[in-house]
């Protein structure tokens, strides 16, 4: 732990409870899904869960390697929706405050000059990002079927 600021540490904490807020909203997002009976995109909330886990590996990972035993304090209650969008909208929030947090560790690392905690926090953020928009892309293709199949003869 000599040489690492308190700051990153902090960086790293917060990460690890927003990476398990994650996993635990997508994990059941996928089992209210397929209780829904939707089984495609529960499969895919499963996948997302899966990338969560994965990141959240990644921190304890470094989180040891600097000296530090890992906890996450402050999971936060899963959200719920009626729908498949609501749900997503929900998810798309998260994961832009996961991409927000990890772009502003990344800057304050390279601003103290940690290039090790710096790339760390950029190549998550680079994933996160992926992730974030992979979740639009499937929300614009939902939005657009409910437009065409719903929608389309709405009046004013």
């Amino acid at each position: 732990m000599a040489g690492v600021h308190p700051r990153v540490l902090g960086y790293l904490g917060r990460a690890l409870s927003l990476e398990f807020t994650a996993v635990q909203q997508y994990m059941t997002q996928a089992s209210l899904l397929a209780f829904w009976g939707d089984s495609v995109a529960a499969e895919r909330m499963r996948r997302e869960m899966v990338e969560e886990i994965q990141h959240a590996e990644q921190l304890v990972q470094q989180m040891l390697l600097l000296g530090v035993i890992p906890a996450a304090s402050q999971l936060r209650p899963v959200q719920s929706s009626g729908d498949l969008i609501g749900l997503l909208n929900q998810d798309a929030e998260l994961e832009a405050e996961q991409i927000q947090h990890y772009a502003e560790a990344s800057r304050f690392c390279t601003l103290i000059g940690d290039a090790a905690n710096a790339s760390f926090f950029q190549t998550l953020w680079e994933e996160e990002t992926q992730l974030g928009q992979d979740l639009e892309r499937w929300l614009q293709e939902l939005r657009g079927r409910h437009w065409g199949t719903t929608n389309q003869r709405a009046t004013f």
